[in-house]
């Protein structure tokens, strides 16, 4: 089932954003289950929304290349929405 994956990054700067962004953007591409990213700035950091085909996939992808290239200090805050629908081209 696809899921709309929100990671609200508080306290994340354009600079640590794009340090993570660079070290994960080949493997995200190359993941089973990856269907969409996108990003952009919040009053308070960044946010991130993510289409997967499963919470196993977007989970395990965040776990193996997410998580152990965060900045110091940056705790996401992740939430998953079970998608009805989902359109691709």
């Amino acid at each position: 089932m696809p899921v709309l994956l929100v990671t609200e990054i508080e306290g994340q700067t354009q600079a640590g954003y794009e340090s993570v962004l660079v070290k994960v953007t080949d493997a995200v591409r190359q993941s089973h289950g990856f269907v969409l990213y996108a990003s952009h700035p919040t009053k308070r950091g960044w946010r991130v929304v993510e289409v997967w085909q499963s919470k196993e996939a977007a989970t395990l992808f965040f776990s193996t290349h997410v998580a152990p290239n965060l900045p110091k200090g940056i705790r996401p805050k992740i939430s998953f929405h079970r998608l009805h629908n989902l359109v691709r081209p």
